[in-house]
């Protein structure tokens, strides 16, 4: 399980949310009032870290929402091959292979340490 229940009152912008099984970073709240019969509601709009996708959902804030835990690791670049490099995990020495953004070619070559985030079973490179 790579995730904690949280309720949406307590949720703030830059934190971060599951949204159809996709982390994703909050970057905007917006509560309602509670109505004449219900509850106070709350629009939250977040963006997809590993996919870029905009999303957005309402929730009352009492309910309780899944909120991805994101491990952020580091990582040795062993080999580039295209738009994919060989990593190999700095703590377990694990090997995988994932995605170069377009931002981090330039600086990526082998030997150079990263620094990766791993969450929900996917893997994005953040910082070269």
């Amino acid at each position: 399980m790579s995730w904690q229940d949280q309720e949406v009152r307590e949720l703030k912008e830059n934190k971060y949310i599951l949204i159809d099984e996709e982390p994703c970073k909050i970057v905007e709240i917006t509560t309602s009032k509670p109505g004449k019969h219900g509850e106070a509601k709350a629009r939250i709009v977040a963006i997809g870290i590993f996919d870029n996708q905009k999303r957005s959902v309402v929730y009352p804030t009492k309910h309780k929402v899944k909120v991805p835990i994101i491990e952020k690791k580091t990582a040795q670049i062993l080999s580039i091959s295209q738009s994919e490099g060989l990593f190999m995990d700095m703590e377990t020495f694990e090997q995988f292979n994932i995605p170069i953004p377009d931002e981090f070619k330039d600086r990526a070559a082998s030997g150079v340490e990263v620094e990766y985030w791993e969450s929900m079973g996917k893997r994005k490179l953040m910082r070269v």
